[in-house]
């Protein structure tokens, strides 16, 4: 137990939350009524209810979508193995337990709690307008109803209750949490002797014997297979293809410009000076009489030397911001400053002429206006080029939305040929050659077909690549669509040796030098516990979890792991291909001082006893409801990782 708690420490967490919302968040709440079917297509079964081979490959498409939307570049082939497959699976499975469990023990979920729930919880914080009402645009992307996610929800709160209460109360005693973390966080003192890989390598001379073993070897086919790849021809419909057929009279272009014209307008600015006397909204009748007339005789000052307006300013403005410049206020259009009664003063002036008191609530003000720029309208002609470009966006845009129906119905209605789009819609027919699954990165615009996992997924399934037939029309982008097909196909295979021969043996060298080393390493440790008092020349160092030193990864494992009940312990530690180390475990020290706080450290020790609780609670439904699952090598023949939609599918 210790062990394995020693292991997953880091992940214990994220395990907790995958048993608490394992449907919602991850695969959604399948159907729990009887599937028809014969039994080839049943891969699993719970209470006698089968699941069927299409709910579990819709699960695994499930899954690649919710990555993709994350990691859109991400490989497919991530997600074709046996293990993923059978994640998915098991996630089914889970999911048919929990809610089977759920009904027998009538775990029901009031309206007021879900709707409670909902209102609250910061998960659901996207899905929530700002009066608290569910954003159905928002529901409508992860492809759900309102109805929809409501049944999702009630139904996930109901199986959460099944392990939840289990999970919470589960209650760590000191002692036996003391013991747990003292394994879990000890340091150990411990001198490593290393025999590296690299420093064997020239003592192994392979002959060609060894290289042809080690190619021939199925183990390592994979090290030395070409890829599987394809010549391809695609088409791309999209609205720089239907603008070029595009043509816009010149009435309509008019008669958009005069719809737009301010648009096509530059806003008018002025630039003013003031001088401010300040009374500020609040001010006595008195200090406002005071500053008005202060204000009206700085007017009769300035009247009498205009010329002198930056300097009557500087000496008597009350305005911090903008005396120091002589007033200036700079450029400003409509709605640009704070003061409107000073604003729509400006804005009824003269190129240097002065304003009569103008009263604001700030005070009083004298306002000269100083410059006057834009108010201009572009002409026709010199927006022309703007004009048609955007007419023409508009009009591709109305078109595509037309045209795509018939561009989507048509590469799958007539699969064997893209010439017939190519006709009708006048689009260029593109080639690649040797295109693989994996999407290309940095690509060029014009090769933005060959960066989308989803189309790529679609030109590699099995249709496609069995009778070179066409792809279902792909959106890789906004108002981008495309179909492609298949001209020549190589499949995966394994390169001739003489081609690959200075690759094998690299490999080779590596593995007999791993080999050397580890048998060195052996001896050395042979001699150590035959003579234990043996002194090691190697410095002592302190290890632990939190801070491993160099003993990182299986190293640091075996170190933990070794008895200390006898010290000095000598232990051998088979490092693969980096070679092999020969350990002395000298002292057993206390926690590591970094773990930090031990409350939090024993209530995720409670935790992990309770994620351990609720697995065996699980595993015991899962014996109650007499679970049947296929193994995943009798499913494997037919099973389909192919996203819905795509021409494998059809």
């Amino acid at each position: 137990m210790f062990d394995f708690f020693r292991k997953h420490t880091r992940v214990l967490q994220f395990l907790l939350v995958l048993l608490i919302f394992p449907s919602f968040v991850f695969f959604g709440i399948q159907g729990y009524s009887g599937f028809s079917g014969n039994e080839n297509d049943t891969v699993a079964k719970v209470a006698g209810n089968k699941i069927s081979r299409t709910e579990w490959e819709a699960a695994q498409r499930d899954q690649i979508e919710r990555v993709r939307r994350q990691m859109p570049n991400v490989d497919a082939k991530l997600f074709d193995t046996p293990e993923m497959k059978r994640q998915s699976l098991d996630a089914v499975v889970r999911d048919r337990v929990m809610q089977a469990a759920a009904e027998k023990l009538n775990l029901n979920v009031s309206d007021d709690r879900l709707q409670r729930l909902f209102a609250t919880d910061p998960q659901f914080a996207f899905l929530r307008n700002p009066d608290g009402s569910v954003n159905k645009d928002a529901l409508a992307a992860q492809g759900m109803s309102s109805e929809m996610f409501a049944r999702r929800l009630r139904q996930d709160l109901s199986q959460r209750q099944v392990t939840l209460g289990l999970a919470g109360s589960v209650f760590a005693p000191v002692g036996a949490a003391a013991s747990a973390l003292d394994a879990m966080f000890q340091q150990r003192e411990i001198q490593v002797l290393r025999f590296d890989t690299k420093d064997s390598l020239d003592k192994v001379n392979p002959t060609d014997a060894d290289l042809e073993k080690f190619y021939k070897d199925a183990a390592h086919a994979a090290q030395f297979q070409a890829p599987e790849q394809a010549s391809i021809e695609y088409v791309v419909l999209d609205l720089a293809t239907l603008k070029k057929g595009i043509s816009v009279a010149d009435k309509d272009l008019r008669d958009y410009y005069t719809a737009n014209e301010k648009r096509y307008t530059v806003p008018e600015e002025r630039r003013a000076s003031h001088i401010l006397i300040k009374a500020e909204a609040g001010a006595t009748a008195a200090v406002r009489t005071a500053a008005k007339a202060k204000a009206d005789a700085l007017l009769i000052e300035v009247k009498k030397n205009p010329a002198g307006f930056a300097d009557i300013a500087r000496k008597n403005s009350d305005d911090p911001g903008s005396a120091e410049k002589g007033g200036d206020l700079d450029f400003f259009a409509r709605g640009g400053i704070a003061a409107k009664p000073l604003e729509d003063a400006a804005f009824a002036l003269k190129a240097d002429e002065v304003s009569g008191v103008v009263e604001s609530e700030f005070g009083y003000h004298i306002v000269k206006l100083t410059a006057v720029r834009g108010g201009q309208t572009r002409s026709f002609d010199s927006v022309r080029p703007e004009l048609e470009a955007e007419v023409a966006t508009q009009l591709a845009q109305k078109r595509f939305s037309e045209v795509a129906v018939e561009f989507t119905n048509m590469v799958y209605e007539q699969p064997d040929s893209l010439k017939p789009v190519v006709d009708k819609f006048k689009l260029e027919l593109r080639t690649a050659s040797n295109v693989q699954r994996t999407p290309l990165v940095g690509a060029p615009a014009a090769s933005l077909a060959l960066t989308s996992a989803k189309f790529l997924d679609a030109l590699f399934g099995n249709d496609a690549i069995r009778n070179k037939r066409n792809t279902e029309a792909v959106e890789v982008a906004p108002s981008t669509m495309v179909s492609g097909r298949i001209v020549q196909y190589s499949a995966a295979q394994q390169l001739p040796l003489a081609q690959v021969k200075a690759k094998v043996r690299e490999r080779v060298i590596a593995e007999q030098a791993a080999a050397v080393a580890r048998k060195l390493g052996e001896a050395r440790l042979a001699s150590l516990k035959a003579a234990p008092e043996t002194v090691m020349a190697e410095a002592a160092q302190k290890v632990s979890r939190a801070q491993p030193g160099s003993a990182s990864g299986a190293l640091l494992d075996a170190v933990l792991k070794a008895p200390a009940d006898k010290l000095p312990a000598v232990i051998g530690v088979d490092l693969g291909d980096a070679g092999y180390a020969v350990v002395k475990l000298v002292k057993v020290l206390g926690r590591d001082p970094v773990v930090g706080d031990p409350a939090q450290a024993q209530a995720q020790y409670a935790q992990a006893w309770g994620e351990a609780e609720s697995q065996a609670y699980y595993a015991a439904l899962k014996t109650r409801l007499k679970v049947e699952i296929k193994p995943i090598s009798a499913l494997a023949t037919t099973a389909t990782t192919t996203p819905p939609g795509s021409a494998a599918t059809k």
